[in-house]
């Protein structure tokens, strides 16, 4: 079973998809590495401003963007296991995105509220350990899942599919591949699609 996918995405969900990368890079890179950092009061409010604009910006992309489907711009039909599998990705993706920002407040919220990391080795954990935890796995997952989703954008682009040129603004392609090695690769993906459906329809019967 395939889905047919069709159109491009528009000026505005470009606008906010570019727009949340550069906010998701600049928070990578001015991210407080030190809790006691936030003893700076100018630091401390700017972590709430921009986890809050952050948080905004997202749940503003998901609402617009999920109208449109996943696989805007595609030539041929899209795998209807490929097409599960990527939105997967995406909902998970998102569901970082939000917990990033939100676990970012409540660490700022308790941090104001006197709360410091106490757990040693000898003591249990304290609620800021705890969120502070939780913080550091989703920002972790979170580069996993734009990797697998960077790597999936560019394999699409090497195929010629179209969804890279619905999105990204350059390296634009005219036309599905030629290249035999990459169509024999794209044709054995389809076969493990094909493997995963019929294995799920014989669960169901």
């Amino acid at each position: 079973m395939a889905l047919l996918v069709e159109q491009s995405h528009t000026k505005l969900a470009k606008s906010l998809h570019w727009t949340f990368i550069i906010l998701y890079v600049y928070g990578i890179f001015k991210q407080v590495n030190d809790l006691q950092e936030l003893e700076d009061k100018g630091i401390l409010i700017f972590e709430i401003i921009f986890a809050s604009i952050f948080l905004a910006i997202v749940i503003l992309r998901y609402s617009y963007m999920r109208r449109f489907k996943t696989f805007l711009g595609a030539r041929n039909t899209v795998h209807i296991v490929h097409y599960y599998l990527a939105r997967s990705v995406h909902k998970a993706m998102y569901a970082c995105f939000i917990l990033l920002p939100l676990t970012g407040l409540i660490i700022a919220g308790l941090y104001t509220q006197g709360y410091t990391v106490n757990a040693t080795p000898d003591e249990e954990q304290t609620i800021m350990d705890v969120v502070l935890d939780l913080h550091g796995a989703v920002a972790d997952l979170s580069y996993i899942l734009i990797f697998i989703h960077i790597a999936a954008a560019v394999y699409s682009r090497v195929k010629g599919e179209g969804v890279w040129s619905s999105m990204v603004p350059v390296l634009k392609e005219n036309k599905p591949t030629n290249n035999q090695f990459i169509k024999k690769m794209a044709d054995f993906e389809d076969k493990i699609y094909d493997k995963v459906a019929s294995i799920f329809s014989t669960k169901k019967k």
